[in-house]
């Protein structure tokens, strides 16, 4: 299966993101027909206050960022994983952040709302406080293109291994992940976190990111790290974008996820934790 990840650099302006969605996705099917495309979180919409991003978020379905997609899904025939929209909660002030799935029909599969959310001071103070617009979800999704079985997760997602092991529990065979990582986290810990993902539940883990600069509240401007990636099961990096705005296609084997299975077949071997006691000696 060929996956084609779409790096943007989106802004608080919808117009702007979606023109430059369109135009990489365009470009993606003209160079490379691939069978699914993967847009990272926020395409739709990225940074501004808070007041901001409740006003920008919209309604699934029938919202416009919605409505492009699904367009381009069933006019070019083609898989869309959308990164993650701001996704209006009824009757609350807060929102979900909210990846979507189309079909080549442009009919929605699923939806998956982030769990995890980014409440930290990053390394140079700068403050994330996710959850003060964002609702967690609480719903796993899996779907199947072509044979391989995919399990959806969102940005700080990665960190909690927990998820990816009750994915891997589902029958997954590769992993999506939109998101924004910040420069500051990005440097550090992106790339040794997606291939410890694909190489511990061994799958391929496909890792779309924002990249560059947008502004926050007040002004502020905040980097994102880009990187977008796609790791095999045994943990090598087979694509990844360049520093800039633009995109690239992997492809994707089911045949490389059973020869890494068979050949280190940690299913059979994986212990079971929950009626083990845990001895705590000492103070």
């Amino acid at each position: 299966m060929k996956i084609s990840l779409i790096q943007m650099n989106s802004q608080p302006d919808r117009d702007h993101n979606l023109r430059q969605a369109l135009r990489l996705m365009q470009d993606a099917v003209d160079r490379d027909s691939p069978d699914l495309i993967v847009l990272p979180e926020h395409f739709d919409w990225s940074g501004g206050t808070a007041q901001q991003k409740q006003a920008a978020a919209d309604t699934i379905p029938g919202g416009r960022a919605y409505d492009v997609l699904q367009d381009f899904a069933a006019s070019h025939r083609v898989w869309l994983h959308a990164g993650s929209i701001l996704e209006q909660i009824a009757g609350s002030s807060r929102i979900h952040n909210t990846s979507v799935v189309f079909d080549r029909d442009g009919i929605e599969v699923g939806r998956y709302r982030k769990m995890h959310l980014f409440d930290i001071v990053a390394p140079d103070g700068k403050a994330y406080r996710e959850s003060e617009t964002v609702e967690p979800g609480n719903e796993l999704l899996v779907y199947e293109i072509n044979g391989l079985r995919i399990g959806c997760a969102i940005c700080y997602d990665l960190r909690f291994s927990r998820l990816f092991d009750r994915l891997a529990t589902a029958g997954v065979d590769v992993i999506i992940l939109p998101a924004a990582f910040t420069l500051q986290t990005g440097k550090d810990h992106w790339e040794v976190l997606c291939r410890a993902r694909a190489i511990e539940f061994q799958v391929y883990f496909v890792a779309c990111g924002q990249w560059g600069p947008y502004p926050a509240a007040g002004g502020e401007v905040r980097q994102t790290y880009g990187n977008s990636l796609v790791c095999d099961p045994w943990g090598q990096v087979i694509g990844r974008a360049s520093d800039t705005v633009g995109f690239f296609t992997s492809y994707l084997d089911i045949d490389r996820v059973r020869s890494v299975r068979n050949l280190i077949p940690m299913d059979a071997h994986r212990v079971e934790f929950g009626d083990i006691n845990v001895q705590v000696v000492g103070p």
